[in-house]
């Protein structure tokens, strides 16, 4: 790969045009009328997303060399399926697994219709780190707010590294972040959903003790994502966004949003 400066900026480059002319996918806002557990696909959260998996598109294509369709993806912790949905939708050549424990979390502990209605098969994972798949299975592993939840992330980040090929990428979005005003806000009010939280400095140094390397680390969500209406969103998400690249807002923001590869 290329220089690791330029990587990231080409990153950001990227981010930057994968938000432009996002408009909600009708299945996902029909399943968010339906049930009540997935109304946040209603709102700018479902933008989001889809905002996430154009950015992947784009970064597979830059750092791999590869379209979708040549693209093993680990949806890691896939809890609704929502992000097994989109990535399939982008062609992606998707895997999608989590814990069988009764959490609310797991799709294994909750009404799932975006599941059982596309037709996603979960890989169901009896251990909470070890998974069942050889090393070096996947392009891509991809963790979308899942890292944060885990009994032990260091180790968890260690087992995504060994199925993960060795020119492949590892993307960890939604990881709560330690100066976020939301997380802390949340905290005070007893709201412990997100119990321990993520600097810049910490994630450096998970990925280097699972091998490695960071390629980019960005701010995102300086508004709360779930408190957004969608008829908002194409103002106040572009605006975080731009705040969250070009001013000391940042440091502010609800998440980091990282991309790695391996040593």
């Amino acid at each position: 790969m290329a220089d690791q400066r330029a990587v990231a900026e080409q990153l950001d480059r990227l981010d930057a045009q994968a938000g432009a002319g996002v408009l909600p996918d009708a299945y996902l806002a029909g399943v968010a009328s339906r049930h009540p557990a997935h109304a946040f696909l209603g709102g700018n959260t479902q933008l989001i997303y889809q905002r996430q998996i154009r950015f992947l598109v784009e970064a597979v294509g830059l750092l791999l060399g590869k379209a979708p369709g040549e693209v093993n993806v680990l949806d890691w912790g896939c809890g609704k399926g929502h992000n097994s949905y989109l990535l399939r939708r982008a062609g992606f050549r998707v895997t999608a697994c989590d814990v069988t424990e009764q959490a609310d979390d797991s799709a294994f502990g909750q009404a799932t219709p975006i599941i059982a209605e596309q037709g996603i098969e979960v890989v169901p994972l009896a251990d909470d780190v070890v998974l069942p798949f050889a090393d070096e299975s996947f392009d891509v592993v991809l963790s979308m707010g899942v890292l944060e939840h885990v009994r032990d992330d260091a180790a968890s980040l260690r087992e995504l590294r060994r199925v993960v090929k060795p020119n492949g990428l590892c993307l960890v979005f939604f990881l709560p972040y330690t100066l976020s005003w939301t997380q802390r806000l949340a905290h005070a009010r007893g709201d412990r959903y997100h119990d321990h939280l993520y600097s810049r400095a910490l994630v450096t140094k998970l990925a280097a003790g699972a091998r490695f390397h960071v390629l980019r680390i960005a701010h995102g969500q300086l508004f709360p994502k779930n408190a957004v209406p969608l008829r908002a969103a194409s103002v106040l998400e572009p605006l975080a966004r731009w705040l969250c690249r070009y001013t000391p807002l940042r440091f502010l923001a609800t998440n980091l949003e990282v991309v790695l590869a391996p040593e």
